[in-house]
């Protein structure tokens, strides 16, 4: 199995692409830390992921707050014993025109996915040096590409920030031996479009997303997870400072 004896922080990781990623890990020989903001989702996760609890440690708190990061890293090492990945995935999605974000908006986009991201991983790589490791962050095609049909201004300087921080710690972490790469997925079916359309328009709205992408259909939380779950295992131990796009071929043009 890829991560027998492995350890990982899974940020978001009380549903969709997060939880997917954290059960996979722990199927494969792992166990995991998982936090979110939710604690009753969490302790769902965790059930759901293993019910013995042996494999599995939550932390409830947002990664917006630095201290979040640093207290993800002092479970696994209390509990596990040491830290080899950190999945970086925690994020929030909220379409919004450019002309109606205002400062509390944006401020909550790059607090959410860009200054959570860059302190929980300075948290891990404090962990992992003299060791190694692999950081895998979740970016966005967004922050490649913009969809008319989502206006996502802030929501895409929040992962494009993202992306630029792989490249800038691939670069500076290589010689303790911590790859740092992420995924930039296209549309993929998770609980995250809950959080701003009813049932009855996720329902309605998915489905209109499926002719975006070249291959014909949204992603699912599978799809990403055997992604990120690539970058972080020794099959990938020659790659870093890569940003792979997820996206069922959108990047690569319109049929």
């Amino acid at each position: 199995m890829r991560f027998e004896g492995k350890v990982a922080i899974v940020t978001g990781g009380n549903s969709g692409i997060g939880k997917e990623v954290a059960a996979r890990f722990v199927r494969e020989g792992g166990s995991v830390v998982l936090s979110g903001r939710d604690s009753s989702k969490l302790d769902s996760a965790a059930r759901e992921i293993d019910a013995t609890g042996s494999h599995v440690a939550i932390i409830t708190g947002d990664v917006a707050d630095p201290e979040t990061g640093a207290a993800l890293v002092k479970v696994a090492l209390d509990r596990f014993g040491q830290l080899d990945v950190l999945f970086n995935n925690a994020g929030i999605f909220k379409p919004t025109p450019f002309l109606e974000v205002d400062a509390a908006e944006l401020d909550r986009m790059l607090d959410s996915i860009l200054k959570g991201t860059f302190f929980t991983a300075q948290a891990a790589a404090r962990a992992m040096k003299g060791r190694g490791g692999a950081i895998v962050q979740t970016g966005s095609m967004w922050a490649l590409q913009a969809i008319g049909a989502t206006p996502s201004s802030a929501y895409s300087v929040a992962k494009a920030g993202v992306h630029a921080l792989v490249k800038n710690l691939a670069i500076e972490l290589a010689p303790d031996n911590i790859r740092v790469n992420a995924i930039a997925p296209a549309v993929i079916e998770t609980p995250v479009y809950d959080t701003f359309l009813s049932p009855e328009q996720v329902k309605a709205v998915l489905p209109t997303f499926n002719a975006l992408h070249p291959l014909g259909r949204n992603g699912q939380p599978a799809d990403a997870a055997e992604a990120l779950l690539f970058l972080a295992s020794d099959q990938a131990s020659w790659i870093t400072g890569v940003v792979l796009p997820v996206d069922g071929g959108v990047m690569a043009g319109r049929q």
